[in-house]
């Protein structure tokens, strides 16, 4: 009878080793949390993968020209009279407030008006906003090819005059990781904090 008590208490403590394994194991599974971004996360996204556009010295550029580098593009056209300049500024104004690590973080804006945004007038418009920003201008089918890509929309709009006209079109910007991986597409009107706060998160390898 006195064997009973030695062969529980055995069994007890295998019970025990097991269940503090099966513990350790789950926590070996368990994956980091996932970054909490401002903008709207599109990682893995099917779209927005390549960019295949000349530079206003009509260098062909590419998105892995700038692997290392957090990048921002966006799609818009220099006589936009308030969504575009508010982006390339606020775009401009975060990189500044990133202080040294502004430098890793690259500006691209794409005109979808190739018709009125000449190479020099994109670069006298970019620079104002940051000596490293750089526009890209395709001809027509080059665009809306690369609109297509990245799911962007424009449309002529006529104005008041003969020959006039705006342009409407998406109102957002997309992020890249320093992997050359799209990760984020950030609205229009979101703000410069929230802006830097993202860039903070991809600029740590989040």
């Amino acid at each position: 009878m006195a064997a009973q008590p030695v062969r529980l208490s055995v069994r007890a403590a295998l019970g025990s080793a097991l269940a503090a394994l099966v513990l350790v194991l789950a926590g070996c599974d368990r994956q980091p949390a996932a970054p909490k971004f401002d903008g709207i996360d599109i990682t893995g996204a099917a779209y927005a993968h390549h960019l295949d556009l000349p530079d206003t010295a009509g260098r062909l550029r590419h998105l892995a020209d700038f692997k290392g580098k957090v990048v921002v593009v966006f799609f818009g056209y220099t006589q936009c009279p308030d969504v575009c300049p508010t982006t390339m500024l606020e775009l401009a104004q975060a990189k500044q407030a990133l202080g040294a690590d502004g430098a890793r973080v690259q500006g691209i804006f794409v005109t979808i008006d190739p018709a009125r945004d000449t190479p020099a007038v994109l670069q006298a418009y970019v620079r104002n906003f940051s000596p490293d920003f750089i526009a890209l201008r395709g001809d027509d089918a080059q665009t809306q090819a690369a609109a297509k890509e990245f799911k962007v929309f424009y449309a002529k709009v006529p104005g008041d005059t003969p020959g006039s006209y705006t342009l409407d079109h998406t109102a957002g910007s997309y992020v890249f990781d320093p992997e050359g991986r799209v990760r984020l597409f950030t609205r229009y009107g979101a703000g410069v904090d929230s802006l830097v706060h993202d860039l903070k998160l991809l600029l740590a390898g989040r």
